[in-house]
Formats: structure tokens, sequence, C-alpha cells
């Protein structure tokens, strides 16, 4: 089984413009959207869009919490969410016109109590599944907050993925996760230098791996991606071509694809053509990617 673990869960209000938003005035938008948002949701909604099950865990509250957990519902995507005892559940703004704009409120409060029984459904992991933990930790929760999740899982074989930043990635690493992510961006944050090549990209990746990670996939955003294997193999893989919509869920789509690619065909070229494909597809979308279009750029993909 697959569980994705979403902190922050959000409704995404999505506003179509016409043009960029002007300060102190009225703007009107020319369309609405609703999306559920967070990364690991996102991971769980693409991985369905494939045909591939997962349970999304995760803390919601209020009648907004309520709306996320019903929508998901509504997809066919298992939820095992915490219901808090205070709060909604936030939302976020997205405003999209000549630009994308992003306002992303805070969330409400975890308390001890809800922590505790987040362990508490930990506890039904069992050897061979998979644990995506991605994205910040609210600053309700310890920043130590991935460690103590997976040190609760040391005595269970339990293939983790982890798409975070910073230190929150770095203090993971000694654990060996399977999998984890980052893009170009944050791999610069990490070594606080200047990327220029691609032999630099393997570089600092294989660092990663040095501390303990099995495989890292760099995501280069519309150069494609660069993937160092538990086998000591490096595939690079260049973006697909196409007009992209939207910049919100690719990096989770990426991860979904990649899992449900390993999956399904038993080896890491065929699982960064298929990440890479569902890190497009959702690109190209004006929310996340189609099973559709996913395999057809999947077909169109080669190796760098």
């Amino acid at each position: 089984m697959i569980y994705t673990l979403t902190f922050n869960p959000a409704l995404d209000y999505v506003m179509f413009m016409d043009q960029d938003p002007l300060s102190g005035q009225t703007n009107r938008s020319r369309a609405e959207a609703i999306y559920y948002g967070g990364k690991g949701i996102n991971v769980s909604m693409v991985l369905k869009a494939l045909g591939l099950d997962s349970t999304a865990l995760g803390f919601i509250a209020g009648f907004t919490g309520k709306a996320i957990e019903d929508g998901l519902h509504a997809k066919g995507i298992r939820t095992d969410f915490i219901k808090l005892p205070a709060g909604n559940s936030r939302i976020n703004i997205k405003l999209k016109s000549q630009s994308e704009t992003e306002i992303n409120a805070q969330g409400p409060d975890i308390p001890d109590t809800s922590i505790a029984a987040l362990f508490d459904k930990l506890k039904m992991l069992n050897d061979g599944d998979t644990l995506i933990l991605a994205g910040s930790i609210p600053s309700s929760l310890e920043d130590n907050t991935y460690e103590l999740i997976i040190k609760s899982l040391k005595d269970k074989k339990v293939r983790l993925v982890i798409d975070a930043s910073g230190d929150l990635l770095l203090n993971v690493l000694p654990y060996r996760p399977f999998l984890i992510k980052p893009n170009l961006d944050e791999l610069e944050e990490i070594f606080k230098i200047k990327i220029q090549t691609d032999d630099e990209i393997v570089k600092y990746a294989s660092q990663l791996r040095s501390r303990g990670a099995f495989n890292v996939l760099v995501s280069l955003a519309g150069r494609g991606a660069i993937l160092l294997t538990q086998n000591d193999q490096i595939i690079k893989i260049d973006a697909c071509k196409g007009h992209v919509k939207n910049s919100v869920g690719a990096g989770d789509s990426m991860v979904a694809g990649f899992l449900y690619g390993y999956f399904t065909y038993g080896n890491f070229e065929d699982a960064l053509k298929m990440g890479t494909a569902a890190g497009c597809a959702s690109a190209f979308s004006e929310n996340l990617a189609s099973r559709a279009l996913i395999e057809t750029l999947y077909k169109d993909l080669k190796q760098a």
C-alpha cells in the first residue's frame, strides 16, 4: 500500500484573470475553479489518475476540511485524515493571468494529541509499504517531525519517499530514504552554490546519495531531470515539449509518475520517463495531469 502524508491540506481557489491584478483596485476574474491541494494529496490524485491506489493521511479541520475529504472521496481516493479540534483547513488563493500569484494561508494549529493520533495511524503500515512525506512542516510542529515519523517506523521495511528542502531533507538522509526529489534551486540552496552544468548537478546529487539516499531525482523544470540510482546509474532525460499553463503540483506529479513507473515497469529508466511525463502533463494542464496526457508524453520521451 502507498500512503501519502499532507500536514496542511488546502482548498485551492483559482481565479483566472485577463490581466495581472492591480493593487488598490477592484479586480474581476473571468472564471474560477476549486481544487484540492497539498503536496501529498497531489501525489495521491495523480497516482489515482494512473490507476494506482493510495491512502491520503494528514490533518483536516472545520467545514473546509470536510470539503477536502468529501471531494477526495468523490474522486475515489481513500483517506484516513485526523480531524483537528479547532480551526479550519486553509484556503489558498491562486491568481492566474499573464503571471501567477499565490496567497497561501497558514492553516490550523496541530495539537500534541493530534500528532499522537498520527503516530497511532502509522502503526498500521507494514513491510513493503511506501510512505511519501512531502512539503514543509507547519509552524505548530517541531522541526524534527519527519525524523520522529521515520524513527517510529524503524522496525518496519517501509519504502520512504521524501520531497522536502533544506535541513528538513538533510536530516532524514541517515535513515536511508528510497527516493528524494530536490529541484535545482533546492540543490543550490543545500550546498550554497550556483550550479552551472549537468556534471555539477551529478556531483552534488552524489553527495546526497553518499549521505544516505538510495535514489536522488533532481528536477530541472524546462531542462528535464537527472536521476542518480542505487545501482550507480546516471540517467538524464529532456523535458517534454508543450505550453506551460500551471506550475502548481508539477513536482508532486513527478513523484507520483516515478513511483507508478517503478512499480509498473520495474526499472529506473521507465520510472524517470513516467515521472517526467507526469510532471510535464500537470505543467501543461490547468490542474493536475490526466492519464491520457501522461501516456501521450511518455511515448514521446527519450533519454538525453
